[in-house]
């Protein structure tokens, strides 16, 4: 899978691809007084995409049409649609405008394609209808939409603290090749938090482990230890998804981390080896039955 320009003109409008992402660590620090929790992570950009396209509005306001092998809702639900809905508002601008969301990163995933999605259509509106914010501008309605949308201004890799809207770049250059383990589950980010139970002494462990690796620039080291404090709320709310990594793991592919919230796991190939990638794909589908995405680090 090739990495695409982020956009490109279609006709009178403009394309924008959504990269998925995935959590190299995820540490969750403490439960913060406002409800929600403090997290350390380093997120990378991959090159799977949603697309969003922007043309000229046939109808008063904003339309949004989903299409693509996976489900969206069309209104004001979407943070696409929201995200257009806030940009326009606080620009003070009136214009018609169709949306057209193709959807083929899966909600409920781990991979953040919904934030990407909104922070496509930030920086697409911005482009398509020449308003000229800078990124730092657009970061204020972005993290009115969402912890993650922030990091989809930049990227590709960034250390994210607060809730994950603090994002500090990464300029370190860690290519790496991963096969994406899809299981087909949606699970609930509010439902893994309300369930996760916090160990200070394992999150300081860990985060002096990272701080270590991140010190000497290897972001390497960090991605091998597979460290999602995340992951025991979300395997015991979805067992299925603990058993499916044990049959990873013995199939002999490497470690088997959890992204973000779940329900996608991914292992990372460590030769760069893309003929040795497929192999592993076509034996995780034969033996075990569970979809896969072969993806790379994305490059913007």
């Amino acid at each position: 899978m090739n990495d695409k320009e982020q956009f490109e003109s279609v006709g009178e409008g403009l394309l924008i691809r959504a990269p998925a992402k995935i959590n190299l660590s995820l540490l969750v620090v403490r439960q913060r007084c406002d409800g929600f929790h403090e997290l350390e992570t380093i997120m990378a950009k991959v090159n799977w995409y949603d697309e969003v396209l922007i043309e000229p509005g046939q109808k008063a306001g904003i339309e949004l049409v989903c299409q693509g092998p996976h489900w969206a809702p069309t209104g004001k639900e979407n943070l696409v649609y929201r995200a257009a809905e806030l940009l326009l508002n606080n620009c003070g601008l009136k214009t018609d405008v169709k949306i057209t969301l193709t959807k083929n990163i899966p909600a409920g995933s781990g991979l953040g394609s919904a934030s990407s999605d909104a922070a496509a259509t930030l920086m697409g509106l911005n482009k398509y209808l020449d308003i000229q914010l800078p990124n730092k501008q657009l970061a204020k309605p972005a993290s009115q939409l969402g912890s993650d949308v922030v990091f989809f201004l930049n990227g590709p890799l960034a250390f994210c603290t607060g809730k994950g809207e603090k994002i500090k770049k990464l300029e370190e250059n860690f290519n790496f090749l991963v096969l994406l383990v899809l299981p087909g589950i949606s699970v609930s980010t509010k439902k893994v938090y309300v369930n996760y139970e916090h160990s200070r002494p394992l999150y300081e462990k860990l985060s002096t482990q990272i701080n270590g690796y991140m010190k000497k620039n290897r972001i390497d080291l960090v991605a091998k230890m597979c460290a999602n404090m995340l992951e025991k709320s979300c395997f015991s709310l979805v067992k299925s998804l603990a058993e499916l990594k044990s049959k990873v793991e013995l199939l002999g592919i490497g470690p088997c981390c959890l992204s973000g919230s779940g329900s996608t796991m991914f292992c990372l190939i460590e030769s760069g080896d893309e003929e040795i990638a497929r192999q592993y794909k076509h034996k995780l589908e034969e033996k075990i039955g569970c979809k896969s995405i072969i993806a790379s680090n994305n490059r913007w």
